[in-house]
């Protein structure tokens, strides 16, 4: 039975490390998972262990994301007849937001499912094209992307830095949260929001005239509450299961954004897969992003209406006037992150779904 050894002694030669005082902190909760799998892998009885994936990832288990991780564990070990076990691991329990990219490239977790957004830090820029406000209107032209060539050839570009970029899940649309009426894109000035580090995500908050604070998922919550920070932007799942709702009195259904993840692997653990197990978890994971996608609007339309019901957030639907100045607002980001995106993939995605800033002039 082929087993996974984290590669100890040749880790990948690009790491994405923080910097400053949570190095040491990080990299000896990593070193000690590592140590304490090589101790395990030393038992007698390893050669009937089964095969055991790490699933890490930041979101509450009752979203999209948390039970299309679900549903990939359940396929992956009824389609190896329990040859593979997979361990989720929600909430940030195992690592954060700042830490799993590491882990993972480490060798201490199999599995992740970032959002798009934290492969930019990564030094694979292409991916801050989904950051871009507007660039898709619905989920329609959005799989036209995510599901045919442009999304795979984006995939393939995280080989170099040693992951294996397996599918595309959605999450949904974001929108704007805030303890103020958001209806105008003078109602944004000013304002301290919440972003995940993305340069594209920087340069649309900035046109709004915001101020953008990147800050942690498993953080925000507590900035919210104690004003930190004043808003910020989420798919409704995410307001709703983080309790973000209760510490924001307003919500406008601006819908100016995506938020997706990539499921990555260890390219080294993926490859020194049994030939026969691989494709049996290539199976599972491409009826896990058949559900995920399913399941993503009607997720995000369940927690809506659990957040009006709740009483503690008033929920407003720009008019279409409101919604184009915004959009007029924000689509210079287009522009401005060209250079660093890359133009041309830029116009391919415009090619693919239709968009044409030109349109809103």
């Amino acid at each position: 039975m082929a087993v996974f050894r984290p590669d100890v002694d040749n880790p990948p030669k690009f790491i994405l490390a923080p910097t400053g005082g949570e190095t040491m902190k990080i990299r000896n909760t990593i070193i000690g998972a590592i140590t304490a799998a090589v101790a395990a892998f030393s038992l007698p009885a390893v050669a009937q262990q089964p095969i055991v994936i790490k699933f890490s990832h930041v979101v509450a288990n009752d979203t999209p994301k948390g039970h299309a991780a679900e549903f990939f564990k359940k396929k992956a070990e009824e389609l190896t007849g329990g040859r593979v076990k997979v361990e989720v691991y929600a909430n940030s329990t195992l690592y954060k937001d700042k830490e799993e990219m590491e882990a993972l490239q480490l060798g201490a977790v199999q599995m992740l499912a970032p959002s798009l957004a934290k492969f930019g830090p990564l030094g694979v820029k292409e991916f801050e094209v989904f950051d871009l406000p507007y660039i898709f209107d619905n989920y329609d032209q959005l799989h036209k992307v995510t599901l045919g060539p442009v999304g795979r050839q984006l995939l393939d570009k995280l080989e170099a830095k040693g992951i294996r970029g397996l599918a595309y899940w959605d999450n949904g649309f974001k929108s704007f949260s805030a303890n103020k009426p958001l209806h105008t894109p003078e109602d944004y000035k000013g304002l301290k929001m919440r972003i995940q580090s993305s340069k594209v995500l920087e340069s649309q908050m900035r046109a709004l005239g915001c101020l953008p604070q990147v800050m942690a998922f498993s953080e925000v919550y507590q900035a919210l509450q104690t004003g930190v920070v004043d808003g910020t932007e989420n798919p409704i799942s995410n307001l709703y299961t983080q309790k973000m709702h209760e510490v924001q009195k307003h919500l406008s259904l601006t819908e100016h954004g995506y938020l997706g993840y990539a499921v990555i692997t260890n390219k080294k653990f993926w490859d020194g897969l049994p030939a026969d197990i691989r494709t049996k978890l290539e199976d599972a994971m491409g009826q896990a992003t058949r559900y995920a996608n399913q399941i993503a609007k009607i997720e995000n339309d369940k927690s809506l209406e659990a957040v009006k019901a709740s009483g503690k957030t008033q929920v407003y639907t720009p008019t279409a006037q409101e919604r184009m100045a915004i959009k007029k607002a924000l689509v210079k980001t287009h522009v401005d992150m060209e250079s660093r995106i890359g133009k041309d993939l830029i116009k391919s995605i415009y090619k693919e779904t239709g968009f044409d800033p030109n349109k809103l002039q």
